[in-house]
Parts: structure tokens; sequence; C-alpha cells
């Protein structure tokens, strides 16, 4: 038994990196991308190549195994292990150095492949391969597993592209693979010399045969390349520390061809065929991956073929010719880098969307990536769906049909004793019909654990001795990454779902995308870490506090990570009361980015608040859950009291605000807004409505909410002139009398005299489920549903000007209150400013502007919302341009509260403040969330306005 307490005091005696043996570190690193989990005892982070010898010195002494990683998103076992997990992410994550002359480029393993694409495309030089996760992947990964990615049909698997790489071996070796021999350990030539025949004949002929050693690359007729055999090991044999990489001419220009079939046996049939005309990639996917809003040909499959030049017509021509080669039923042929993008963009993300059939059964890795010969592909399908059928299954493949190469994931039982049975049967049956295909087992990622225990059927038990004798000489003492490649783990042993509880846990939030299941909410995430990208283009959010401290604990997978440790309660033992838990989630912004951009639908805001729920349920919480959680109470009573004056003078005086802001658990760096004078709803009842539209108009109803009424009324004032200029009739919801009973009810029974009142006390409970205080959420909703039953009897919209406003309503309040229906008839009501003009006022066109636009898509509206309308009713009003992804970074309470200021303020120079600085000096800046707009104001001095205000002014300036 290891004395942990001496494994990490020898350890951090020579490592100058980072040793961590603590719960978070370990918990975080129990799985990758897999099915599998393995707890390890530790994590260290190794400054360079001396501290990875000196951490296998150690565990040499005390026997224990080393895992290397890098991103974690293999997605068969290999990247998880029970010693202790090598993290290159962390320090050894540089470029070292680049020659454009020579092609080539040295990379540390933790290096992040997009960061290298960056660095190359100065130059008109990329890396070749590009796996789907190429913008959190790592160099060192890539070798490890021989990555490939869409273009493999161009330019190769990973393997083709390793010049020379630098390698630690288990027993101190510091070795240089390279060709002719060169790097390899003592043993290995004489070993391959005494294997020539069984070499020559016993490896299919495959563009993606990765699993097994790539032992053949080292015959004489192939140059000896002990380079090319160490890719695909899976950190069996040595641990990389530095490589050497080709680099390959980049295509100046690109067009995609979209080829349309019935089916996906009808596209990988055709897929060999398109080879000869030399196409950058051939990818294959099917309908049930592609959402329906997607404008694709008409079809049930889609072959996605690129082609490049050297101009756009070149490359245009290119994928033309393709076409009119092509038997399909439809085709499109894509041009704008933008619309290549999207397409792309599907196909990305399929590893993490397959994971849920269409109609939210769940489905998993493990018979990921199969290859068979490119022209044999669509009769392997047919057998294969056939034995899908047989076993009561049902998977989407997609993947390089291009190179034979299939992803899948396939909805197996890995919850109960016979669900894992069939998995068995089902792995046993498609590795002997892969092979009865001429393929292998992977064509892509590795074997892992999940089939290195069927390798023998591929290859026969001679050639995986063959492995066993090459994995002694390297590796004698088997150190490195046991129960990988030979010697393997059972497939359906350490599978992650078994530590998981088997009964439903009790919870407060309806989960209806999992059944009400809290356990399948956090199952949701498979690993493929798409949250772990440092940039992000486009409109996209997902995961700002990753981006501020590069964390993994700080990303939505390493938060659910953790969550899923604490419903296992193995290493997180504290269950709901867990501070490894509450820590990680401190800096989640609950900015629902991932409920969008995380392929997989995690959404973490959600868990967090449900965390937060029981986590204080009968403590004492932060000082800033009562301030900033009860922010409409405390607003409702200045307003009540018309003290706004008197508490913006005492905010002003520092002396006054330090200590108030101290105590409330407030920033110090924070200013505290202003409160109006004037609330929105006081000004609704003293307007005039001369010329309003009449009794004939539309009605829509406008939620007074916390931030318009009491922060912005001007955002109110301005929305009631656009709406009425537009032929809108507004009303506000109904109220409760301070003394008692709602007003209008003396006046009238009818529903359209009880929204005939001046003012409202609704609330979508936002501060309170932010700051998890759900119980309050749900008496608030309650309440406020009570007082809209008038509004629920009409037709009337109810138009809600706070973008994270409109989101809880939309989403939090029915998932809240799930045994209310009262709450989904609000949702379905719920229309942002732009969608109401575009449905109830459908030949209103805006006043023009003709102004560029700059600022930030509020992340809730990019994540729950959608920003169709407002960008339709931004180019109607001449507003040209683009608005920001990404998050503020204040967030609501979060950026209020102490101890978060600093990430705050880095994830407002992510995206937001840099694009502000960059716009031209005429540009309007739009900001619909009262967060956007005092994080503009008081990190850059910049007022930001909402699209409500930026026209009503335009129309006040055409009178």
């Amino acid at each position: 038994m290891t004395d942990l307490r001496e494994l990490r005091a020898g350890l951090r005696a020579v490592v100058r990196g980072d040793v961590d043996f603590g719960t978070t570190a370990r918990a975080l690193t129990t799985m990758d991308a897999s099915n599998y989990r393995r707890v390890p005892l530790g994590v260290v982070a190794p400054r360079d190549a001396d501290d990875v010898a000196a951490v296998l010195s150690v565990c040499r002494s005390y026997g224990v195994p080393v895992v290397p990683r890098g991103g974690g998103t293999s997605i068969a076992g290999q990247a998880t292990g029970t010693g202790v997990v090598l993290d290159f992410t962390r320090h050894m994550n540089r470029l070292l150095s680049l020659d454009p002359g020579a092609r080539t480029a040295v990379v540390q393993p933790g290096l992040v492949l997009d960061r290298l694409q960056e660095a190359a495309a100065p130059h008109g030089l990329r890396f070749g391969p590009d796996p789907s996760t190429h913008s959190r992947c790592t160099l060192g990964g890539m070798i490890g597993n021989n990555s490939c990615g869409s273009h493999s049909v161009a330019w190769g698997t990973t393997a083709d592209s390793v010049r020379e790489l630098s390698v630690l071996t288990a027993r101190g070796d510091r070795l240089r693979p390279g060709r002719d021999w060169a790097g390899a350990p003592a043993g290995l030539r004489e070993l391959v010399d005494g294997e020539l025949a069984g070499l020559r004949t016993g490896f299919p002929d495959l563009p993606r045969r990765i699993s097994g050693y790539a032992v053949d690359a080292l015959l004489p007729e192939r140059g000896g390349d002990v380079a090319r055999s160490f890719c695909g090991s899976e950190g069996t044999l040595g641990v990389l520390t530095e490589a050497v990489v080709d680099l390959v001419p980049a295509p100046p220009a690109r067009a995609l061809a979209v080829l349309a079939y019935a089916d996906e046996s009808g596209a990988a049939e055709a897929a060999a065929g398109l080879l000869a005309h030399g196409p950058l990639t051939v990818e294959g996917m099917a309908a049930d991956l592609v959402p329906s809003a997607v404008d694709l040909p008409r079809g049930g499959a889609w072959l996605f073929v690129e082609t490049g030049g050297d101009t756009a017509a070149e490359a245009r021509a290119r994928a033309e010719a393709i076409v009119r080669a092509a038997d399909v039923l439809d085709s499109l042929v894509v041009t704008d880098p933008a619309g290549q993008r999207a397409l792309w963009r599907i196909r990305e993300d399929a590893s993490g969307t397959a994971t849920r059939m269409p109609d939210g059964t769940e489905a998993w890795p493990g018979w990921e990536d199969c290859a068979v010969p490119p022209a044999r592909l669509g009769a392997y399908l047919r057998d294969f769906r056939a034995l899908l059928a047989g076993h009561g299954l049902r998977g989407t493949p997609y993947g390089h049909f291009g190179d034979g190469c299939i992803h899948v994931r396939i909805d197996f039982d890995l919850l109960t004793g016979p669900g894992v049975a069939r998995f068995r049967r089902f792995s046993e049956e498609l590795a002997d019909l892969v092979v009865a295909h001429g393929g292998s087992l992977s064509g892509e990622h590795g074997d892992g654990q999940a089939r290195a225990e069927l390798l023998p059927r591929m290859y026969g038990a001679e050639t995986v001795t063959l492995f066993e004798r090459v994995k002694a000489l390297w590796d004698p003492d088997d150190l490195l990454n046991p129960g990988m490649l030979v010697r393997p783990a059972p497939l359906d042993a350490n599978l992650r779902f078994a530590v998981l509880p088997r009964e439903p846990v009790d919870v407060t939030f309806g989960y209806p995308a999992d059944g009400g299941d809290f356990s399948a909410a956090v199952r949701r995430c498979v690993g493929v870490a798409k949250c772990r990208t440092t940039s992000v283009a486009g409109p996209a959010v997902m995961c700002p506090s990753f981006r501020a401290t590069g964390e993994e604990e700080h990303s939505t997978r390493g938060r659910a990570r953790l969550l899923h440790e604490m419903l296992a309660g193995e290493l997180v033992t504290e269950g709901w009361r867990s501070t490894e838990v509450r820590d990680a989630l401190d800096l989640c912004l609950s900015c629902k980015g991932c409920r969008s951009d995380c392929p997989v639908g995690v959404d973490m805001a959600t868990y967090k608040a449900e965390f937060l729920h029981h986590h204080y349920a009968g403590r004492l919480r932060p000082a800033a859950h009562y301030v900033m959680g009860g922010l409409p109470v405390w607003l409702r009573w200045v307003a009540r009291t018309r003290s706004a004056a008197v508490v913006n003078a005492l905010a002003a005086v520092r002396a006054l605000a330090g200590p108030a802001k101290r105590l409330g658990g407030i920033a110090a760096e924070r200013d505290v807004p202003r409160v109006a004078r004037e609330p929105f709803t006081r000004w609704w009842r003293r307007r005039r409505r001369t010329g309003t539209p009449g009794p004939g108009a539309p009605l829509v109803v406008l939620w007074p909410d916390t931030f318009t009424e009491h922060l912005s009324p001007s955002v109110g004032r301005s929305a009631v002139r656009v709406l009425e200029a537009a032929g809108l009739r507004v009303t506000l919801p109904p109220t409760v009398r301070p003394g008692g009973g709602r007003i209008g009810d003396a006046r009238s029974r009818s529903p359209l005299s009880l929204l005939a009142v001046r003012r409202g006390r609704v609330c979508c409970g936002l501060t309170y489920i932010s700051t998890g205080r759900l119980d309050q959420a749900r008496a608030v909703l309650r309440r406020t549903l009570d007082l809209l039953e008038p509004v629920l009897a009409t037709d009337a919209p109810v138009v809600v000007l706070e973008p994270s406003c409109a989101a809880a309503l939309r989403t939090d309040a029915p998932e809240l209150l799930h045994d209310d229906p009262r709450a989904a008839q609000l949702a379905a009501r719920v229309l942002t400013f732009a969608e109401t003009l575009e449905r109830h006022a459908p030949d209103w066109t805006p006043p023009p502007l003709n102004r560029p636009v700059t600022g930030q898509t509020h992340c809730h509206q990019h994540a729950v919302l959608g920003d169709g309308p407002d960008r339709r009713l931004r180019a109607a009003a001449g507003l040209t341009g683009e608005l920001s992804g990404g998050c503020c970074g204040l967030a609501g309470n979060f950026g209020f509260e102490r101890g978060h200021y600093e990430v705050s303020a880095a994830c407002a120079e992510d995206r937001l403040l840099p694009s502000v600085r960059e716009a031209p000096g005429d540009a309007v800046v739009l900001a619909d969330g009262f967060s956007c707009r005092t994080q503009l104001d008081q990190l850059a001095g910049v007022r930001g306005r909402h699209l409500a205000e930026v026209l009503a002014t335009a129309l006040e300036e055409e009178e």
C-alpha cells in the first residue's frame, strides 16, 4: 500500500511544478471523454523535462503508475489512471519555435492545437490533422492517440506529421525517436528483425489503422521510423516532452460542397469515389445530427466535401466539379467563410450532440471510431445497422467517410447489469464484424480500455504477444499507463456510471430534459471539453470563467466532474455540503452559455442554483446572497419610501459606502449603481396617453422588471415609445395594493379591465435563483403567476426588456415550478422587445439610423432567447456590424460579490471591452442588459444603450 504522504512529500521535494494530491485535483482527473473512471493518487503539472524525469524517478521507487494527460478528451479511457497523472496543459504548453522555411514547428506536449494553427497561419501554413476538439486538444494527446480529423484524406494522421520526438522512458532514459532507428530503446531493432514476416502480413492496409502499436513502421522498407511507431502508443511506452512536427501549406481559399443522399449508406457508398478529385475532406452526417433549423440540400444524409485553391474561384470550381461528378439528390456549394464555419460547427459538435437520441435517450461512446477500407464502408454500415437492430440498440453514424472511419454514439444501458452485459456482447460481435470487413477496431482516438481487450480478434494472439514484448522493451516495469493496449482491463470494468446513485436525487428544479433525474443531468457532460477553449468566435459565450482563470475546475466540464464525484461519494464525501464543489461553482457566472454552446446542453447555471439551495439549507448564507439576492425587495423599499436621493447620496460618500459594501459582501472596487428617483411604473401612472393606439390595436403587456423599474427606467419609457409608435397598445401587469386586494378587482371582473392597471409587482425571481434561494424564488414566482392569471386568460404577449429576466421566465420558471402549468403558459407568452415588433408589428419600419454598432449580445439572450429578431431589427434600422459574444463578466450579482472583481474584469476584457475600443467613433454601443451597461460604465466609462433607447431617440429626432 503506497503511503500517500511519503509519495507527495517525495514529489514536492524534487518537482518545481505543481504537486496536488487534494480532493479537487484528483476529482477533476478521474475521467476523460470516455465511459471510464479511475481515481488517481495525485496530479503533477511539470514545468519541464527535468520535472518529468523527477516524477518518474519518485514514482518508480514507490511502484506507482504514471499517466500522461493532455486536454483529457480521449474517448477510450487512456487519459485516466490510478497513479500519478501528469498534466501538461498548465506549464509545458508552449510553441518553442516555428521555421516557415523548413515547414516545421517544435512544440511541447501541452500545446493546444489551435495555438499552433494560429502561429502557423500568417506563414500560409498549418498542422495537417485537425480533430473536432482542435480548440482544446493538445499536441501531446494527438501524438499519444495518433489523432486524425476531417482533413486526413488530404494530410493524413498525426503520425504522418511527426518528424522527431523527445521522450523519457519510465527508467529515466532520454530518447530522441526519429527515422532510421533514431531513439530506439535497446533491443527493439533486434525484436523487429526477428519478426519481419509477421510485420509485413499481420497489419491491415488502411488509411485509418490506429489500433495496437504501429510496429510495422519499423520495417526496413518504411525507414525504421521510431517516431512514427511511437505515435498512438497512448502514453504506455514513454512520456513525450517535446516534438518536432511538420507543417503543410494551407490553401488560401476554400469551398464546401454539400452533397445530399437518401441515407448514410448511400453517402458512404459514394464517398470513396470522390477521393480521385483530391478533396480536403469527405465527411458524412445523417439528418438525426443536423438541427432542423439548418438549411441543407434535401436528403437524409450529407457529405461535406471541402476543396482548396489559390483563389476563391479556383476552390469553387473544384467544388462544382465534384458536384457534377457525384450522383446526388441535391447539392449546395458554400463559399462564404461564415457559412462554412457554421456547417463545420455542426459536424464538430456531433461528438456531443450524438450523446442524445432524438427522443432524449442517452447514448455513449465505446465504439466511436472503427474504420474499414473506404470502398467497403457502405456494406459495413448496412451490416452495422443490422447488428444494432439485433441487439435492440440505436445509434447515428457520422464521421470521416472518405477514410472509412465511422463515429457513433450508441444508446447502451450502462447503468444495469443486463445492460452492461449487452454492451459486452455487442462489442465482441462488432469487433468481429469490423475484422470481417478488413477493418481496424480504432480508426482514430486509440484503443484505450474500450477496445484493447478485443485486439486479439483483429491481430491474433501472436501479434498481441508482440505488442507485449514491445511494451516490455520500452517500459519493463509496466509503470506507464498500465491496463492500456497490452494486458488491458476488461472493457466493461471501471465504468464511470457504476458509482452514481441508483435512486433519483431529491432536487428542486424539474430537469425535464433528463426525466427529473439530477444524476442524468450531471451525466450529460461526456468530457468533450468545448468549455475549455481559450478563445471563442462569433456569438459563443461558454466558458468565460475558464478563459479568465485557465483552471479546469472553472470550466463547465470541471464543475460537472466535481458534481459527478459528489454524487459518487467516494472522493467528494460531504454531498451537498461539499466545499470543493462550492468553491468550483463560486466562479461560475451563471451566464447560461453552456446551455447553448455545450454540445450536450449541460446547464451549469441551473446546477449551481440547485447546489447552493442544498448547500446552505438551514445555514447562514454569504451576505451577498441576502443583499444582491434580495435586490427586488430593497429597491421596492427605496421606491416606497421615496428615498432614492438619500441612498444615492450616501453611496457616493466613500467613508460610508466602504463599510456598507464590506458588510454586504460587495466588492470594494465596485460603485453602487444609482437608484432612479422616479421608478418606471410611477412614470407610467403620470404619463399622458394622448395619441396612443386605440382599443383596437394589438395589446402587449410590458413587464416592469426590477432593473427597468428601479435602475434604468429610461429603457422602459423608450420601449413604450417605440411599441406605441409601431401601433401596439401597451399595458402593465396587475399588482396588489399594499393593504390587500388586487388593483382592478373592484372596477371589473373582465380580463382586459384587470390589465388596465397602472403599476406592477410581478417578479421573475432571477436574483433568488442565481443565489440559490430557490424556496424564495418559487414563492415569488407563484405570487407572480397569481397576479398574472388575467394576463394568461388573454392572448396578449408579455414583453420583457431585460434579457436575463426574459430567460428566467422562459426557462427557469417552468423548470422550477414544474408542478404548476401556469409557469409553462407564461413562458410561452414571453417575448423580447425585438420579437414583439417582428411578430406583432410586422409592417412597422424603424427609423433609419445608418450607423455602425458595437457592444455585446447578452449571454442569456444568446443562450436561451436567440438574437435573430434583434439582428433583423438592427438591419432594418440601418445599424450595421456584429455584436461580440462572450459574457460581460458582471452577470447580475456575480461581478458585485467580494472576491469576484478580477475575474469579472477579465471576462469583460475577453470580448466586450476590446470590441468597444476597436469600434468606429460614431458606433452605437448596444447593451440590452443592465449588467452589461453597468460593466461598460464602471470599467470603460462608456454608456451602453438598450436597442429600445436607440430607436426611441431616433423617433424623437424625426419629429
